[in-house]
């Protein structure tokens, strides 16, 4: 094989990401040194982006398995058995540094890779969601970071007709040079029609269908998996760029293809395109496969083979179809104007070969590629106890506090980014934005799907194991809030530098909680994202383990919902109440602190006073229901009472801590029976309090402080608007 010029220098091993170690590594499994292209593959496949080697070890002690689990961790997205011969596919994905430097198309082309994820393995998309970080409102950059990052989501989403019916918004100065953008997506198919990405046949035809292949997106794998620097806005020619009306095409194709027999295997060109698309079917499939880059269809000119390879352009797919259908499926493609091109063969040499002219510019064995990736045990340590939070004076009356808590960053209203997001489109949104999760109906069905994202990072850098029980935890309670049945999340692993003992320990710290979580509620992972080197010149973000949770509902007409119902209901605190302030909102945006430890998460009592709300909710017993998180209890009902425009009378103990403290494993119901729900609780072996009445047009808590339910909307509505507004 001829050298392909320029000769590769320690400098040049270095630009494409790899360490003088890992570049022996390739060394010995060449046999020779690689040329461009050949590097290339091996810095996008070892790209800490791709191949997980800081984080894959820890990964692996998650728990992936359930009754109802049909597909875990390893392929696009996860599948999940939700009845009637169905299966819900869901995963989340990270397009953070991308959203950053082009927050526009980072943003939109990070929902155009997680739909495709989703649809690749058969699925039809119903529904969007998303976690989003930005940094602190006063930063100069931010207002432009959210105005194009939520444009981007409702731009692509929108576009392609499918709902985004939910996520989570935060502010936080950790996240001024580094956002984060995680999209997720959840899918429907029919557990015979599930198609996976291991190659077979030998001989069969590699097709290559989408768009053409451009310039855009080059490195982009390995630009994810660095940290950034004052020259990070020169990276843009690494960002993708998208097109939500030709992947509506490409969904609609790929799902009339796959209602025939003729795809042996699919897969998506995400991060690394051509190249990881090609070398995850090969390795799955235990084969080879060669490619002829002439074949290729591309939109520039003199496009290299290096270029071609290594390019994320977007809405593309490439697949293994059956002998003697090449006809037939490109009937279908060449009918929705969607380029459909053989470009290659399954081979029995268990190698990547590309050819170009005639020639071979490329000969890789793919087993080493991809099983001798590096894989690291970096060193870390665990996170110092964060102690007991230091003495606050509150200056301020309980109605005060509320307002303020109520019109915060982390709490106001996202009315203003959700109306830009379609959420009703396709018809099936039972509960759109604003409540504990959304609800989606399985079309044409009773059924529904409730999904939910959350994670409270402020938690997780406080106390990594507590945080990722957290994490875990709420979005379980989440689901259950709305009467679902939690079955399995995916999760965003968003954390900076690994190489970094302390980072690396939060990671560890955080799937650790996570783990003992999951078990303890039967909510396994099957599938997810890590995305790491979160951090611009050295300064990392808060360790953020976002998590995306899935559940069913028999009956999606009765789901509940947070909003108060009725005059004169009863409303009831479910779960213990200690008024821990340690790593709360309260001490933050009221005391200016942030010290102290987070509350703990008693797991078994998560189970316990889940299920026992759950069983309520489906009995029919409860007219309204809301998990405790941020704030604590008194925010809780005031968003009760916003979402039904109705007031409350609550009678409680009359302590700052109590009523805004944090202390997980807590519900707020409404009930007409009180008598009922409580002897039904002290069986159970689960703490009530009743602690009012609903009614009214103001919020009054033990006599003396009250607000009108007008007042306090002014104040949560308000803040996002006036500051997008600049104000």
């Amino acid at each position: 094989m001829s050298k392909i010029t320029p000769e590769i220098t320690p400098e040049i091993v270095a630009e494409h990401g790899l360490t003088p170690k890992e570049y022996d590594l390739v060394l010995s499994i060449m046999g020779r040194e690689p040329n461009m292209t050949e590097l290339g593959i091996f810095s996008v496949m070892w790209s800490e982006h791709c191949s997980y080697k800081s984080s894959k070890r820890w990964l692996k002690t998650l728990p992936t398995t359930a009754d109802w689990v049909i597909c875990g961790p390893g392929e696009n997205a996860g599948v999940i058995d939700i009845g009637d011969g169905q299966a819900a596919i869901f995963k989340m994905e990270s397009h953070n540094h991308p959203s950053f430097i082009e927050p526009y198309q980072g943003a939109a082309t990070g929902v155009g890779g997680i739909l495709r994820d989703v649809f690749t393995m058969g699925a039809r998309p119903i529904a969007n969601m998303n976690a989003l970080r930005f940094g602190h409102p006063d930063d100069p950059h931010t207002r432009h970071l959210v105005s194009g990052v939520v444009a981007g989501i409702g731009g692509y989403g929108n576009c392609i007709g499918v709902p985004t019916v939910g996520g989570e918004t935060n502010f936080d100065p950790s996240y001024n040079g580094n956002i984060l953008v995680n999209a997720m997506t959840v899918g429907i198919a029919d557990q015979d029609k599930i198609f996976y990405s291991a190659a077979a046949g030998i001989g069969n035809a590699v097709v290559y269908v989408g768009s053409k292949t451009g310039r855009d997106g080059i490195h982009g794998a390995t630009m994810a998996s660095a940290e950034f620097d004052n020259d990070s806005q020169d990276k843009r020619p690494t960002v993708q760029v998208g097109d939500p009306f030709t992947e509506k095409l490409l969904l609609e194709a790929c799902l009339e293809l796959m209602a025939t027999d003729m795809i042996v295997a699919i897969q998506d060109m995400g991060a690394a395109g051509l190249t990881s698309s090609s070398v995850e079917m090969s390795s799955k499939g235990g084969v080879g496969i060669e490619l002829d880059i002439d074949a290729i269809p591309v939109r520039e000119d003199a496009m290299t083979a290096y270029e071609i390879m290594l390019s994320e352009s977007q809405e593309r797919m490439l697949m293994v179809i059956r002998p003697d259908s090449e006809d037939a499926a490109r009937a279908i493609f060449e009918k929705w104007e969607l380029d459909f091109a053989v470009i290659g063969r399954v081979t029995d040499t268990n190698r990547l070969v590309l050819t170009e002219g005639g020639s071979v510019v490329a000969d890789i064995p793919v087993p080493p590629l991809v099983e001798n990736a590096p894989e690291y045990d970096r060193p870390w340590i665990p996170t110092p106890p964060a102690g007991e939070p230091s003495p606050i004076e509150f200056d301020m009356t309980l109605v005060e506090i509320l307002k303020k808590l109520m019109a915060s960053p982390d709490l106001a209203s996202r009315r203003w980014i959700w109306e830009q997001y379609d959420h009703m489109v396709m018809g099936d949104t039972v509960q759109r934005p604003g409540g504990d999760a959304a609800v989606v109906r399985v079309h044409g069905s009773a059924k529904g799907l409730a999904i939910t994202t959350d994670c409270t990072p402020r938690y997780c850098v406080a106390d990594p194991v507590q945080g990722g029980r957290q994490a875990v935890a709420e979005a379980w309670r989440n689901l259950t809030a709305v009467g679902a049945t939690p079955l399995a999340i995916t999760d965003n692993m968003n954390f900076g530098n690994p190489e970094r003992p302390l980072i690396m320990g939060q990671f560890v710290g955080c799937i650790e909680g996570m783990a003992e979580a999951c078990l303890a509620l039967d909510f396994p992972v099957v599938s997810g994202n890590v995305s790491l080197y979160n951090e611009t010149n050295g300064s990392g973000i808060l360790p953020t383990p976002a998590i995306g949770g899935v559940g069913i509902i028999t009956d999606a007409a009765k789901s509940m919902t947070i909003g108060f119902k009725n005059d004169g209901d009863t409303i009831i605190l479910i779960g213990e109440t200690a008024g821990h302030t340690g790593a709360s909102l309260l001490r933050r945006e009221i005391g200016g602190k942030t010290d102290g430890a987070p509350p703990n998460v008693d797991l078994g009592a998560e189970r316990r006073n889940g299920d026992f709300v759950r069983g309520q909710i489906t009995q029919g017993a409860v007219t309204a229901c809301h998990d405790v998180s941020d704030g604590g209890l008194l925010v809780a009902v005031a968003e009760m009472a916003l979402a039904g425009d109705m007031g409350a009378e609550l009678s409680t103990p009359n302590t700052v801590e109590w009523l805004f403290g944090e202390d997980q494993g807590r519900y707020v119901v409404t009930v007409t029976d009180p008598d009922a729900l409580v002897a039904a609780a002290r069986n159970a072996g689960v703490n009530t309090m009743v602690i009012g009445k609903s009614g009214g047009k103001i919020l009054t808590v033990n006599g003396g402080n009250s607000i009108s339910v007008m007042e306090l909307r002014g104040a949560h509505e308000s803040w996002l608007p006036d500051f997008m507004a600049g104000k």
